[in-house]
């Protein structure tokens, strides 16, 4: 019978260290990826995590064994696989990473060329299947594959600054938490390169430096106790804006000058807005945990918005079929048309960095009648046993208003006045809550006192 591998999910691979995934594992994982596919060459990178350079190696060895050249770009963030994927016209990318999982997790996330995710939908079942079975034949070491170090960090920092426009930007001052994750360098080299184009951007840096043990926490700024010292040094170095990343820095939350937090619900509207206006007509992608707000500026913005289910795959394969310019996750995945359709940390902030500039305002000026009038909760997790009992006692509940009931993504009910949506996490045994309302922050909070009592 084949070894059953827990670790994958609909959209990549995460997974408990020394239960559900190890150097075996990943080795088998690669060298089915190779055996699968039989791509000629595949990037490789890994994050900070103390087990992410072990196992990417295991990866290039599975790889290699596979008959596939590797080449290694080093301790990287996610959206560095993707760039090199499609800069070095290769034919796939392995990232090494658990993001913002527990310390005691890794993973692994999966591209085919022109960086093209690989899902359940799209290959990510076959190669588990095949990494189950692991029959492979005795390695032809005439005909393994080469491995390479190779560094693409300028290359991939010069392609960020063609977002803005240098000369639109004034002096800023932003604070940047890494969150002792891999952000650190690509803020290093992002500073060398403003200080080249005489760019008057001055950072102040948070746990910038990367460390496996993570001595401030899990970098995961969706968790509120992990956002104090952003806010906080925001306010005591007078900054702009403050910006957090998590692990792998393929999502990027911003502070506003006072310190608050600013859910990135919000920041989706402001960057729809920016392209609609460059982009006239374009088509702009939503998730359905929260939209009103965005489907709202887009259509007032002459846009299209499109609806699709949560996750990083499910969003890039709907924008390459759409053509969609711009993406936008409120969980502060942004994707982007020219970034080969992936999801970047990098390049939000500089947009609204360069926005701030141009309309010579502050962020918190910025969102503060957008979130008045759709306020929501924020997403509001959950452990719950049995999640599918959960939901059918939302679904039967009797809310005493009319409803529409929506399913392209775990449970949506929308009234006239407010709505919500519940999903189980992809990632994660947890269940995932939010709710909005039109101009009533009094109605968001009575709603959720209900569904918290149905839930529990």
């Amino acid at each position: 019978m084949p070894n059953k591998l827990t670790c994958f999910k609909a959209y990549d691979i995460r997974g408990q260290l020394g239960t559900q995934l190890d150097e075996t594992i990943v080795y088998n994982i690669a060298r089915a990826f190779g055996e699968t596919l039989t791509p000629k060459t595949i990037v490789v990178g890994g994050d900070a995590r103390e087990t992410s350079e072990s196992l990417k190696l295991s990866a290039a060895n599975g790889l290699r064994d596979a008959g596939v050249d590797v080449l290694d770009i080093g301790m990287v963030g996610t959206e560095e696989v993707y760039f090199a994927t499609s800069h070095l016209e290769t034919d796939g990318g392995i990232e090494v990473t658990a993001s913002h999982n527990p310390i005691d997790y890794n993973g692994m996330k999966l591209v085919r060329e022109g960086s093209k995710p690989i899902s359940g939908d799209t290959g990510l079942f076959d190669i588990q299947a095949a990494a189950e079975v692991a029959n492979w034949s005795d390695t032809n070491l005439a005909n393994r594959g080469s491995y390479t170090e190779v560094s693409i960090l300028t290359d991939y920092v010069q392609h960020l600054l063609t977002y803005i426009n240098p000369q639109n930007i004034k002096p800023l001052k932003l604070v940047v938490n890494s969150g002792n994750g891999a952000a650190g360098h690509v803020v290093d080299e992002l500073e060398a390169q403003f200080k080249a184009l005489a760019i008057p951007i001055e950072f102040i840096k948070v746990h910038h430096e990367p460390d496996p043990t993570f001595p401030n926490g899990i970098p995961n700024p969706l968790l509120v106790e992990n956002r104090v010292q952003t806010a906080d040094a925001v306010i005591a170095h007078g900054a702009d804006m403050g910006i957090a990343w998590d692990g792998d820095f393929d999502r990027c939350f911003l502070f506003d000058e006072k310190g608050a937090f600013v859910e990135g619900y919000y920041i989706v509207g402001l960057l729809a807005e920016a392209f609609l206006q460059k982009n006239q007509g374009a088509k702009i992608i939503f998730d359905p945990r929260v939209y009103w707000n965005t489907v709202d500026i887009v259509e007032a913005n002459q846009g299209q918005a499109v609806m699709s289910k949560t996750g990083h795959a499910f969003i890039k394969e709907r924008m390459r079929k759409e053509d969609a310019v711009y993406g936008g996750e409120m969980s502060a995945h942004h994707y982007f048309r020219d970034f080969f359709y992936c999801d970047s940390g990098m390049i939000p902030w500089l947009l609204i960095a360069e926005l701030l500039c141009v309309k010579n305002a502050t962020l918190s000026s910025l969102v503060k009648d957008r979130i008045a009038k759709y306020p929501s909760s924020g997403e509001i997790n959950f452990k719950v046993d049995d999640a599918k009992a959960v939901f059918e006692r939302i679904k039967n509940y009797d809310w005493g208003e009319a409803y529409e009931l929506g399913n392209i993504d775990g449970l949506d009910m929308v009234f006239q006045a407010w709505r919500f949506n519940i999903r189980s996490s992809n990632t994660e045994p947890l269940i995932r809550l939010n709710l909005e309302s039109k101009a009533n922050i009094a109605l968001v909070e009575e709603k959720l006192a209900i569904m918290k009592k149905l839930i529990y």
